[in-house]
């Protein structure tokens, strides 16, 4: 049994709102900042807007992209 799976185990013997917490907690600890990849999707960003001020891209309106999903 992996390291993984005795904390799993464990987990599963909290209380729900003890699991709420863990979950919380967990989940904050993976958004941490990441200044390489924030250079990147602010660069992605203006290379997009770029694009759609020179007319190589259009605008699609958000009710057309969530039909796509629905």
């Amino acid at each position: 049994m992996t390291i993984t799976d005795n904390i799993f185990k464990e987990a599963l013997k909290l209380t729900p709102s003890e699991k709420a917490q863990l979950i919380d907690k967990l989940i904050s600890n993976l958004d941490k900042p990441d200044k390489e990849i924030d250079e990147l999707w602010a660069r992605e960003a203006e290379d997009r807007l770029n694009a759609y001020d020179q007319g190589r891209i259009k605008a699609i309106s958000l009710e057309r992209v969530l039909q796509k999903y629905r």
